[in-house]
């Protein structure tokens, strides 16, 4: 099996590439050769046949070359994430539209037919919403990376039908806790109000604790890509993007789950800070959804938030709880 993976140097790009050297196969197919790309040189990892392409996606001939390649699976992870997409409107437009449409079309005159797997994401979904949103709810977003990748799932559900590709789309819930420096994606803080006071950093909280979002895991995400990529066509029939399961839980409650696992001593490192341009991406966002055909498609995450947490300490502090110095 030859797989191509874009945005690879990313967080979840790096989890997918070491997952994939680790297991040295997906759905029993051994891996022949892997291809890395993204705007910064990804790590080839050890034990596999891998050359690493750095370049801008949407430039003259980039997209050409990776389809070249002739991948028999497809990782489409590259794209400028929420809030730096709000913040520079043609950079957007250009990495997750223009890059995605150019990577799709080169792939169709390369003639592959690759199992392409898309991460799109529950941005697609713009209020009102009901408590809990349904499969069947209609997607109309409002914001642009939300609009862009809206575009992608239906290109790829188009080239699909066509038959240039075999493409899923996997609509991601917020991934917590990432591990690393925080980026520009409006949802960071999520992130940033577990990692932060558990390395003994303040962290600043830019929403209400009421807030509700659906999580999972970075091992949950680098888990749904896998199952994606192995499940029968007809099984996922005509309709080809999917809402991810995940755990819906408040601020509030993150914080609290914080307390239970790691002690008191974090949480008076979370410092309340409203910030407007924040709070306008994030009040438009969806809180709980149903998830009902990826769960009976065998998609599955996280039950707790402490689970999440958990798994976080375990995969990035060497599963050791940090404490306070006495």
């Amino acid at each position: 099996m030859r797989i191509l993976v874009t945005g690879a140097a990313g967080m979840i790009g790096q989890k997918l590439v070491a997952r994939l050297a680790a297991e040295g196969h997906v759905g029993g197919r051994p891996i022949a050769a892997l291809l890395l790309h993204d705007v910064v040189a990804p790590a080839a990892p050890p034990g596999l046949a891998a050359e690493s392409v750095t370049g801008d996606l949407a430039g003259p001939g980039a997209a050409a070359e990776l389809a070249a390649f002739r991948p028999d699976l497809v990782f489409h992870l590259a794209g400028v994430v929420s809030g730096e997409a709000e913040a520079d409107f043609e950079l957007g437009y250009r990495v997750n539209l223009h890059g995605t449409l150019a990577l799709f079309e080169a792939l169709r005159q390369a003639g592959s037919h690759p199992r392409l797997v898309y991460a799109s994401s529950i941005a697609v979904f713009g209020a009102p919403f009901p408590e809990v949103i349904p499969d069947d709810f209609h997607p109309v977003p409002l914001t642009s990376y939300g609009t862009q990748k809206l575009m992608g799932e239906l290109l790829l559900n188009d080239y699909t039908r066509r038959g240039f590709l075999d493409g899923i789309g996997l609509r991601l819930p917020t991934i917590c806790v990432r591990p690393g420096r925080p980026n520009k994606a409006a949802s960071g803080f999520f992130s940033s109000i577990i990692r932060e006071p558990l390395a003994g950093r303040e962290a600043v909280l830019p929403v209400p604790r009421e807030v509700v979002h659906t999580h999972a895991s970075p091992r949950a995400a680098v888990g749904f890509l896998l199952h994606a990529a192995t499940l029968d066509a007809a099984a996922i029939g005509a309709r080809r993007n999917l809402t991810m399961p995940g755990v819906a839980v408040s601020v509030a409650e993150e914080i609290a789950a914080l307390g239970r696992v790691a002690g008191e001593a974090p949480l008076a490192l979370i410092r309340d800070a409203p910030d407007p341009a924040v709070w306008a991406i994030v009040r438009n966002w969806p809180t709980r959804f149903a998830a009902t055909r990826a769960r009976d498609l065998g998609f599955a995450a996280e039950t707790s938030f402490e689970e999440i947490i958990r798994i976080h300490i375990a995969d990035e502090l060497g599963g050791v709880v940090p404490r306070p110095a006495s």
